[in-house]
């Protein structure tokens, strides 16, 4: 590896190119799970692949590799082809038939031997490019642009590194799995432990990215037995007399999924959809005209008495039916539809594991991965080491806080990410004027002393950081929700302003154990129809909670109320002769095969001149479309808000010197994209206004898979194992020519923590790299509702937050969500999308100002 790495003045890059590397901060060594990758100098060939259309990668794979053990052999006798189970493969040689060659290929039933001939299948190869690697040398050097060639070439080591797993397990785009320890969550569903690799540049190498993964799995077994799973039912003869809406989820749910027969022979067959009709009461016609149920043909065709006639049957891609009770799923089968909430934690505690679990796991990865024994890998020249790149990190400080007057201890330094609000008040803390109190608990589990407990915590906890409460004796209601939470919650206000004169500014509503549908109602209340704040507390943790549960409460209640938490101080945001701007997007994306369902997008943005207070628009968009759509106009929205705030609360000079943008949710694939559509939208927007602030775009990264481990065990936090918070990694783990780095800025609790990724796009502000580093981990410590700093920059966290709650817009009433259709046609589904847009209720004017989505 060389000692220093120059990027030549031609190179091209798509975002920023790197200035140089970070120094500031305490050097430390860390171990990554990267394991440095050599590739022989020589050519790659790219072929494209034409199958017939529609099979799965899984059955393209079995036509690929019997095309090379069958008739054709000897066109591969050189070495074998890699492919990507679609449209592409690559060779390290030059296949013996110029340009291009079909090929007739057959495959033999699943099952016992069949008296019908295999079907052929007919695959063309045609030459597509030729690459020699000495172009990745020069790539990772500085001395060549990220071009089409370069791309091609990393996708054929990809695919290399990935053929031979993805020939023996179950797989999706970059992880294989094993049963090795799965986990049965029922819900007919199951977990998987797999393995995650990808080859990626780096500056003067390549390397492998290994880490675990954790694959959804349909679980093997007879089908009627995992449709009351799923279903969540246990009575068998349920299945009997199954609803229409439960028959399409069911339907939805095994679309294409695998399943064995073994009535006559072994059939492995694909699952189309679940019948309306029972097999009793489906009536068909027969070759020789007669008409008979699918009960009765079983029985006199197969011999074959069902045992369940009155269940649904399965239809297959031919239009056979297939009794429910004759079906067997197959193990293996990835799971892609939306995972179940209630399921999230078990997936959470599967995947969890300390940093050095988390690395022998990876380490034994290795050994499943096989790289020295694979054909394929050694095809192209590729060799990787067995050990985990240790590389250099910086730990940078943590910036000090700021909490207002009053406090014994005005100003902290975060220690590993953490601190208390122990005799701190709040910066700029707000009042409770007027409030009310909803108790959607059973007077049996929450009576009133544990009422009048509660509010005196509530009052307590306010005043201790500063808050005033002007009302010891809020206005009470024991409700029961089903007489409408509106109607509850509108009454409650009534009632405090005909006590009082005046509406209340805050309604505290007590929650049962299972009161998600409540909360989306109240927030809609207060967030939509009334714009009051709402502030939500669990009967079970506020009946008895103590001083620290209080204290975190308020950090929410204050951010609603319109108060500031704390502040970055000596910070170059609050530099008064550079007025700054940020701003955290997000896009979030409906489920899995939730045809006509919208994405929601968000834009959150700073109004005070410390960059602590936050406002937040969202929208409504076609779904599965990453680039936000109405950017210009929120970003506008935000300008706007920005400046009335300066000029009316902050008593500041009008103007703005500095706009960073933090977007979320991006591939490394989108990042033209953004330059192409965001940015210009948003230098709309301030022309639009007559300013012309310098422009800083950062992308943050959080689905990746680098992690990082301590080589010194003294380096680690001593209760979790992980690197202190602030660990910036930029020199020897990041991209060859652009401006990014990773940066770890929690102190992890449970199991490895993961640093965010950040790829500087865009700046004309001509940040250092020290400042800009230092700058977004300071953001990750104004995080209003928490005493630690968080993984990401608190705006862009705020705009998750955000776009999660964004069906909180709809009315409870509004039956969007249960919307369920057997198949939806283009023209339906923007029909659908035009109804979610114009149920989409705007958030209330009174509460546009605050942080309501705390």
């Amino acid at each position: 590896m060389l000692v220093c790495h120059v990027i030549v003045a031609h190179v091209q890059t798509i975002g920023v190119k790197r200035p140089a590397f970070g120094t500031s901060g305490r050097q430390i060594n860390v171990i990554v799970n990267a394991f440095k990758a050599e590739v022989a100098n020589g050519n790659i060939y790219q072929y494209d692949v034409v199958t017939p259309d529609k099979l799965p990668p899984r059955l393209n794979y079995k036509l690929f590799k019997a095309m090379h053990e069958g008739p054709a052999a000897n066109t591969f006798r050189s070495g074998p082809m890699v492919y990507d189970g679609r449209k592409i493969a690559f060779s390290s040689y030059e296949l013996p038939f110029g340009q291009s060659a079909k090929f007739d290929v057959s495959l033999p039933h699943e099952g016992p031997p069949s008296t019908r001939p295999p079907k052929v299948y007919e695959i063309k190869l045609s030459k597509a490019a030729e690459i020699n690697t000495e172009i990745l040398r020069r790539f990772v050097l500085g001395q060549q642009t990220q071009d089409t060639p370069i791309s091609t070439a990393l996708s054929a080591l990809n695919v290399a590194l990935r053929m031979d797993p993805n020939l023996k397990y179950p797989f999706n785009t970059r992880s294989f799995f094993t049963e090795k320890g799965k986990k049965d969550i029922k819900a007919g569903l199951e977990l998987w432990q797999g393995y995650f690799q990808s080859l990626r540049p780096s500056q003067n190498m390549l390397y492998v990215n290994i880490d675990i993964s954790t694959g959804v799995m349909y679980k093997a077994g007879r089908l009627p037995e995992l449709c009351l799973e799923y279903l969540r039912k246990p009575d068998v003869r349920y299945l009997g007399s199954i609803v229409d809406r439960e028959r399409i989820r069911l339907q939805k749910f095994y679309t294409n999924v695998r399943f064995e027969t073994k009535y006559a022979r072994r059939q492995v067959l694909s699952i189309k959809k679940i019948s309306k009709d029972s097999a009793r009461s489906f009536v068909f016609t027969l070759r020789d005209g007669t008409s008979t149920t699918v009960e009765n043909y079983f029985r006199t065709t197969h011999n074959v008495t069902l045992q369940f006639p009155t269940f649904p049957c399965v239809e297959v891609g031919s239009g056979a039916l297939i009794p429910l009770e004759l079906c067997h799923i197959l193990p293996g089968q990835l799971c892609r539809r939306q995972f179940p909430e209630d399921k999230t934690s078990e997936m959470v505690d599967f995947a969890r594991k300390p940093p050095q679990e988390r690395l022998a796991a990876i380490r034994e990865g290795l050994q499943v991965l096989e790289y020295g024994q694979s054909e394929y890998v050694r095809a192209f020249g590729l060799n990787i080491s067995q050990a985990p790149m240790t590389i250099k990190a910086r730990v940078l400080g943590a910036p000090t806080l700021q909490y207002g007057q009053g406090s014994r201890q005005a100003d902290i330094a975060p220690r590993n990410g953490s601190w208390n609000l122990i005799d701190k008040k709040l910066f700029k803390a707000e009042t409770v004027r007027r409030w009310a109190v909803v108790i959607f608990e059973s007077p049996g589990r929450f009576n009133m002393p544990t009422v009048q407990g509660m509010i005196r915590g509530f009052i307590e906890g306010a005043r201790a950081c500063g808050m005033a409460v002007l009302d010891e004796n809020p206005f009470i209601n024991h409700a029961n929700p089903h007489t409408g939470v509106a109607n509850i919650l509108r009454a409650a206000g009534a009632s405090v302003k005909k006590q009082t004169g005046e509406p209340p500014n805050l309604i505290v509503v007590v929650l049962p154990e299972d009161g998600n549908i409540i909360y989306t109602a109240v927030k809609h209340f207060g967030d939509v129809q009334m714009g009051v704040a709402t502030q939500c507390l669990k009967a079970n943790k506020c009946g008895r909670a103590k001083p620290q549960y209080w204290g975190n409460v308020m950090l929410k209640v204050n951010a609603k109320l319109g108060g500031i938490n704390a502040i970055l101080k000596s910070s170059p945001l609050n530099d008064p002769n550079n007025p700054t701007i940020v701003l955290g997007a997000d896009v979030i994306h409906p489920a899995p095969g939730a045809d006509g369902r919208p994405s929601f997008t968000s834009l959150v943005s700073s109004v005070d001149s410390n960059t602590a207070k936050y406002i937040a628009t969202s929208r409504v968009q076609e779904g599965r479309v990453e680039m936000i759509a109405d950017l210009e106009e929120m970003v506008k929205n935000a300008l706007t808000m920005h400046a009335g705030y300066r000029t009316h609360i902050d008593k500041l000079k009008p103007g703005l010197a500095r706009l960073i943008f933090y977007r979320d949710g991006v591939s490394e694939g989108q990042f033209q994209q953004v330059l192409q559509q965001e940015l210009p939208a948003i230098k709309a927007a301030c022309t639009a206004l007559n300013l012309r602030p310098k422009i800083t775009l950062i992308v943050v990264g959080k689905r990746h898979h680098i992690r990082m481990f301590p080589q010194n065990p003294g380096d680690a936090d001593p209760k979790s194992g992980n690197l202190p918070a602030g660990t910036t990694i930029d020199d020897g783990l990041g991209h060859p020519t652009e401006n990014d780095y990773y940066q770890l800025t929690h102190g992890g609790l449970i199991g490895t923590s993961r640093p965010a990724h950040y790829s500087v796009l865009y700046d004309d502000s001509n940040f250092s790299v020290d400042a800009l580093q230092s700058l977004s981990f300071a953001l990750c410590h104004v995080y209003a509702r928490a005493t630690r700093s968080v993984s990401i920059p608190a705006p862009v966290y705020y705009a998750d937050i955000v776009c999660s709650r964004a069906k909180n817009h709809f009315a409870p009433d509004a039956n969007l969500e249960s919307t369920e259709v057997e198949s939806m046609t283009s023209e339906a589904a923007t029909n659908q999308l035009a109804r979610f847009k114009a149920e989409y209720k705007p958030l209330h004017q009174n509460i546009s100002r605050s942080m309501y989505f705390m």
